[in-house]
């Protein structure tokens, strides 16, 4: 055996190994943490699995969506109307009946929360026509145009989505399996896909979509398949997303959704995976601890009020001082890797 499939069979080890220690560590959090502590951790597994998709239309493909809220908001709706019985769903339809055949349909988990996001595919997939017939700032402010679209949608069509009362009493279903099986899912595709010759070619069509439409790329065929993924992942999201929090509403896919999602990605380093899955932690965790800022305190004799939405200018802040210090984020387009890793460790050892 020659040393680099030698290397390439530690690299397996090593891999099989962290995953049987994250299962462990779940193991471990499942039977000892508390419920607000395995909350916040199943919401940083959704939102690595949102970071991470939305960075592969952003980063990789270079193309500046501003609409994952559409998708999420698509497979939140879709997995919810699919688990909630019919019983529940006449109780729950008070203003307008719900409409026949979704009135009677009833799913397990599973099969509800990948059809939820192969219908935000299928969105994905009829809105890449109009949306990638412009480019940069105008593709932004399209897709920014259909996440609202798609909120107004769920506004009113009662007779669907409850309207403004929203769905809820949804059976919780999510746990710490379901969030971060999801996560390591998506990130086990989308870094196969990156690496593959279509993620070349979207890497290529980032850098320069000219030059490599003239190479031969099918620029339009590799920008959908990143937008569809995309959705695809951020359907199952929106479904994982609405079976933890029990209830969902038109409110909550608002275009704040979106903002924090393009927090992570450029703070992460847009490009690069290893950085969406690091600040989609840091700024889920983040989230919570600056629930201090929005109460009242007292500085000596300053008496300062609550202020609502005080977290959002903290992020702000924080978005402005990545574009001024490190535009390129935590990792910038680097990845982790067992290579990069053994040969830090084989240095430190050296330097000790």
């Amino acid at each position: 055996m020659s040393d680099q499939h030698r290397r390439e069979w530690i690299y397996k080890l090593c891999t099989y190994g962290a995953l049987a220690g994250l299962f462990a560590f779940l193991l471990q959090v499942q039977n000892q943490a508390d419920e607000y502590q395995i909350r916040i951790l199943n919401v940083s597994a959704i939102f690595v699995t949102l970071a991470v998709s939305y960075n592969l239309i952003n980063g990789v493909a270079g193309q500046f969506s501003l609409g994952p809220n559409a998708f999420m908001a698509v497979g939140a709706y879709t997995t919810a109307l699919l688990t909630i019985s019919p019983a529940e769903k006449e109780l729950s339809f008070i203003i307008e009946p719900i409409i026949w055949p979704i009135s009677v349909l009833h799913l397990p988990f599973l099969p509800s929360l990948l059809i939820g996001g192969v219908f935000a595919a299928l969105l994905g997939f009829v809105m890449a026509f109009p949306v990638f017939r412009v480019r940069g700032d105008y593709l932004a402010i399209v897709t920014l145009g259909f996440g609202e679209v798609v909120r107004v949608v769920a506004n009113n069509a009662q007779s669907i989505t409850n309207g403004p009362l929203g769905l809820k009493g949804l059976p919780e279903y999510t746990n710490l399996w379901w969030s971060c099986g999801v996560a390591v899912f998506t990130v086990f595709c989308v870094t196969r896909l990156v690496k593959s010759s279509f993620g070349r070619a979207m890497q290529a069509i980032r850098e320069d979509e000219v030059a490599a439409a003239a190479m031969g790329i099918n620029v339009f065929r590799h920008k959908m398949l990143a937008f569809v993924v995309h959705a695809f992942f951020a359907g199952m999201a929106g479904g994982l997303m609405a079976h933890l929090i029990t209830t969902i509403s038109p409110t909550l896919f608002s275009f704040f959704l979106t903002f924090n999602l393009l927090v992570i990605i450029v703070i992460g380093g847009l490009g690069s995976m290893t950085g969406s899955i690091i600040a989609a932690v840091i700024i889920t965790y983040a989230g919570e601890w600056l629930r201090a800022v929005e109460e009242p305190m007292a500085i000596g004799p300053l008496n300062i009020p609550g202020i609502p939405g005080m977290r959002m200018v903290v992020f702000s802040i924080m978005l402005i001082l990545v574009m001024i210090f490190a535009r390129q984020g935590l990792m910038g387009r680097r990845e982790f890797s067992w290579e990069w890793f053994c040969g830090f460790l084989k240095i430190g050892k050296r330097r000790g």
